[in-house]
């Protein structure tokens, strides 16, 4: 099996997703989305299952890379600043690069929720944001308890959502209009017991 056609499939699927929708995931609209040879995707993933798998995957792989790239080699935010600034990029990729492949996690979610396997598939990824952001805030030389990163990253997932809309009134009333802002805010209501 070619590897390469299989991960260009996979990027359809994750294209297709977030163009059409769970609904519109079909054999034919990947390979549309991928410009090959219609009954391609059905070659590789033999199953609609089958192509829900393959894009939970690669969004799997894909997930951490916008963390990655901000965060680059360092060891995490040396402080406050930094770390509010690496989540307002996060959220920046989120609404513009990035977009894509954050519609496709939230209609794969939303698949999940019929899907107990896809849901099995998902979870560990979205877990893992649980620890990871617990560690940033104590990189950033904050309060990291498990209670704070479960409230930083519930009201950083919660946000994308609404970024995604773009909605003008719904992203000033949530705060969204500057992300910047956003995350420093969010960052100081998180830690506000440590600093009384």
């Amino acid at each position: 099996m070619n590897q390469d056609r299989r991960d260009r499939l996979r990027d359809a699927a994750i294209a297709v997703l977030a163009e059409a929708g769970g609904r519109g995931l079909t054999h034919r609209a990947v390979d549309a989305a991928a410009a090959v040879p219609t009954g391609t995707a059905k070659n590789y993933f033999p199953t609609r299952d089958a192509l829900l798998r393959g894009a939970a995957e690669r969004c799997a792989e894909r997930y951490r890379a916008p963390a990655a790239a901000l965060a680059g080699a360092a060891p995490g935010p040396a402080d406050a600043a930094q770390l509010a600034a690496l989540l307002a990029g996060l959220l920046r990729d989120a609404a513009g690069p990035g977009r894509p492949r954050v519609l496709a996690c939230l209609e794969l979610r939303a698949e999940a929720a019929r899907r107990p396997w896809l849901a099995a598939l998902l979870d560990p990824v979205a877990a893992s944001d649980f620890t990871a952001y617990a560690q940033l805030l104590g990189a950033a030389g904050l309060p990291a308890g498990p209670e704070r990163a479960r409230t930083l990253t519930l009201a950083l997932h919660g946000a994308l959502p609404h970024l995604l809309t773009s909605a003008p009134a719904t992203l000033a009333a949530a705060g969204l209009d500057d992300l910047d802002r956003f995350a420093r805010d969010l960052l100081a209501s998180v830690c506000a017991e440590a600093n009384r």
